[in-house]
């Protein structure tokens, strides 16, 4: 793929919080809207999930990819939506074979459907689905440093008019939620300030999160934690895009990288 003149893109982090994200309005999701008017197109979208984790690296291939309802309970407006964006098979296939030139194993799979960590933010983001998609796995075994390194392998390609997005959630502990408070979970809140603090100012000490006292407390597993690295590896200097907490302790904030 050549490089185009187009300015570059940049790399984001979205916290996607609860699947009603796709259903709703608020300033989550005007924040988002606001994103995908204002950059230029993507040519397509790499995106990483906290809801495709694998045992090893694999990058989809599927050309026409389902909208995957992977959660019950909700109501069935949420059940019903579609988010009809086509795949990418070429380009993923690519990135398949240059990792692997470079030493990366990676596989590309070519049946993975789009989880709620891919159209519920982009349901917002680019509401008519005409931007193909090209999902990245999180391994099991990677860490924050791994991904921040595997979103540097993908960096150049925010110069193709390519937007690499790392989607998670700043905070999720979802024993702490509480559907409909107005309340905010001060611990959540202290620890994405703290974050968001080594992002601008050290980020080795940002890898090193979990040097943060009690942080399990605030993410009880990693996996909605680590595409913000994802992001960050491909993108480098943060700005806040959008801060706000949902459900008393969703850290809902989307961050950018250039």
């Amino acid at each position: 793929m050549g490089l185009s003149n187009a300015a570059k893109l940049p790399a984001l982090f979205i916290s996607h919080g609860a699947p009603t994200l796709a259903i709703e309005q608020s300033a989550t999701t005007s924040a988002l809207a606001r994103i995908g008017q204002n950059l230029p197109k993507p040519r397509a979208i790499v995106i990483m999930s906290a809801h495709w984790t694998s045992s090893k690296l694999e990058i989809s291939s599927n050309p026409q990819p389902k909208t995957w309802h992977d959660f019950s309970g909700f109501d069935r407006q949420l059940h019903e939506l579609q988010y009809p964006a086509v795949g990418h098979a070429t380009l993923a296939e690519s990135l398949v074979q240059q990792l692997n030139a470079r030493g990366i194993n990676a596989v590309a799979n070519p049946l993975r459907v789009s989880d709620h960590g891919v159209w519920s933010p982009l349901c917002h983001l680019y509401p008519q689905a005409d931007v193909p998609i090209v999902q990245v796995s999180l391994p099991q075994h990677y860490d924050s440093v791994a991904c921040y390194q595997l979103g540097a392998q993908f960096a150049r390609l925010r110069e193709e008019q390519i937007l690499i997005i790392g989607s998670g959630n700043i905070t999720h502990n979802l024993q702490a939620m509480r559907w409909d408070a107005d309340s905010i979970d001060k611990t959540a809140k202290d620890f994405k300030l703290w974050l968001l603090q080594q992002l601008k100012s050290d980020i080795p000490a940002a890898l090193d999160w979990q040097q943060y006292p009690n942080y399990k407390s605030i993410h009880p597993s990693d996996e909605h934690l680590l595409p913000l690295f994802f992001a960050l590896g491909a993108g480098q200097r943060v700005s806040v895009v959008h801060q706000s907490m949902a459900h008393h302790s969703l850290g809902m904030d989307i961050y950018r990288f250039d």
